[in-house]
């Protein structure tokens, strides 16, 4: 894969987790927070976001709303209100299960709303998403993101009809929406702030390149001077480079990758510990445990068998 759909790939787990509902008169309610990352689509109508800064934002049919970080935040029909004082989220439905309320176009000051959460493993986010803020949102606008919109309407349309099939599509739709919102993103972000941060990072030839290299074969022993030489840049230049995008070092990074990579290996297979840390590059078993206890503050063993025990859920 690359660097970014492993992104997406060590934060996600499991299926999204959604509620679709018809809002009307004075509404509100408190969303978070939660060990994920929340989202809120305005199918139709509009409404207030109440961030988590208690600023509001008045939110429009097509608007989608991202919280990486899953704070607290509130949805409203008016901007007074306040979050903590709002009535909690209601039940989230399973993934198979929809309204179908929303054939009529909704009555003034109603809205026609899709939200949910991504269940994420915390110890295991890329530095990509811990560098996002809070709240990200992309407005409906015209000729912007076409991909974002078209997932939006196809979530819309599979919402309010159900048609065979529907409860294969819409926890693929909703995998899509987070891929085309975090697309969206970047490129809003590197119009901004072109040069810096990971934005700079996943779309610089060099850095983007040893990203890649790293991902697809984290157990090669690489040094900072073959990861330089790969990409076509002295050790020192690299190294310089590398760290003001990514925000470490390539070999803090590559030791990072290493161990998250083994973590998802545990999580989702049996393999012995062995297998698992030459998988990743170590050499030898009590090298890969006393590293990933480090960083995961338990040893491989107890992190596979409490992981499936108690997985990371969000209400």
């Amino acid at each position: 894969m690359d660097v970014f759909s492993d992104v997406i790939a060590t934060m996600r787990i499991g299926r999204a987790k959604f509620t679709h509902s018809r809002r009307g008169g004075q509404w509100g309610n408190r969303f978070g927070p939660y060990p994920g990352a929340g989202f809120h689509i305005v199918l139709r109508g509009s409404c207030w976001m109440l961030s988590p800064d208690g600023s509001p934002r008045l939110l429009t049919a097509g608007d989608v709303v991202f919280l990486p970080h899953g704070a607290m935040h509130g949805m409203s029909s008016s901007p007074d209100r306040v979050p903590a004082e709002l009535p909690p989220e209601p039940e989230a439905r399973g993934e198979d299960s929809f309204l179908g309320d929303g054939e009529h176009e909704p009555a003034p000051g109603e809205a026609l709303l899709l939200c949910g959460a991504y269940r994420l493993d915390r110890g295991q986010v890329h530095p990509f998403l811990r560098a996002l803020p809070e709240v990200i949102h992309i407005p409906a606008r015209p000729g912007h993101h076409p991909a974002l919109r078209a997932a939006v309407d196809l979530l819309g349309a599979d919402l309010t009809d159900a048609r065979p099939g529907a409860d294969a599509a819409l926890p693929a739709l909703l995998d899509l929406l987070l891929v085309y919102l975090l697309r969206a993103w970047l490129d809003e972000e590197a119009s901004r702030r072109s040069g810096s941060g990971w934005c700079a990072a996943l779309t610089d030839p060099a850095v983007a390149a040893a990203l890649n290299h790293i991902h697809r074969r984290p157990a090669r022993p690489w040094t900072v001077q073959e990861l330089g030489n790969e990409v076509g840049m002295s050790r020192t230049a690299f190294a310089r480079r590398f760290t003001s995008f990514v925000g470490q070092s390539p070999m803090a990074y590559l030791a990072w990758w290493r161990l998250s990579t083994a973590a998802r290996i545990l999580r989702d297979g049996d393999a012995p510990l062995a297998t698992v840390a030459q998988q990743v590059g170590y050499a030898s078993e009590f090298a890969f445990s006393n590293a990933f206890k480090r960083t995961f503050g338990v040893a491989p063993g107890r992190f596979r068998r409490e992981h499936r025990a108690a997985p990371v859920s969000v209400p």
